[in-house]
Order: structure tokens, then sequence, then C-alpha cells
């Protein structure tokens, strides 16, 4: 597990990016579980994350509607299999519109370009 915490800020909202292998749904949501033992994270407003497995692809919003759909073609588009991408956010207090959808992005982009 890679976690990359307090990568990015807008106003006022925090975001942390995490990831690692994973081979199936149980991993998944047992590498969220790990994640969350961390009460930073636990505590935080949304964990997004998405994966893809070969038996489809598996994502969860958390609140943030549509989030997960982002991290999903991301990963697609990088053609990163049986890898979690989790994004995590803090609200901060204001609502960020469409913004949220690029702060995403840049969070995952960032997994990828300094994962081991």
């Amino acid at each position: 597990m890679e976690v990359f915490d307090g990568i990015l800020t807008d106003r006022g909202s925090k975001y942390a990016v995490s990831g690692g292998p994973v081979g199936s749904r149980a991993e998944a949501t047992a590498f969220l579980k790990v994640l969350c033992r961390k009460k930073k994270f636990a505590k935080a407003t949304h964990n997004t994350w998405a994966v893809l497995l070969p038996d489809g692809p598996l994502k969860n919003d958390d609140g943030e509607s549509g989030a997960g759909m982002v991290i999903l073609r991301m990963l697609e588009r990088e053609g990163l299999e049986g890898h979690i991408v989790v994004v995590t956010r803090w609200y901060g207090g204001v609502k960020l519109g469409g913004d949220r959808f690029r702060r995403v992005q840049d969070a995952v982009r960032h997994y990828f370009d300094h994962r081991a």
C-alpha cells in the first residue's frame, strides 16, 4: 500500500491518494479496511475508489458523486489492471462544484507519477 498524504488543497479541502495491487472485490474491501485503520482516513469525508479486475470494474463514490467513474476512466486509459486507487478528501467547508473532478484527476495523476 502506497499513501501520498497532503498532496493538494483547494478552498480548504485536503486530498490524499492511495493505492496498491488487488485481485478481487474481497481484496479491495480489505485494502480499504486497512487504509481506514488510520483514524485520519476513517474520519475523511470521502474515500472514493476504483479498480479494474478481470471479472469487471469496481468503483465507489463514497458520497462524492461521479468521482469513482473519474478514477475508473483514468485507470482504463493508463491500462492499470488489478490495482486499486483511492482518492481521499477532507471537506474544507466550501463546495468545489465541477472543480472536485479536476482535483480527483490531479490526485490520480499524482499517484500514477509517483508510485513505485
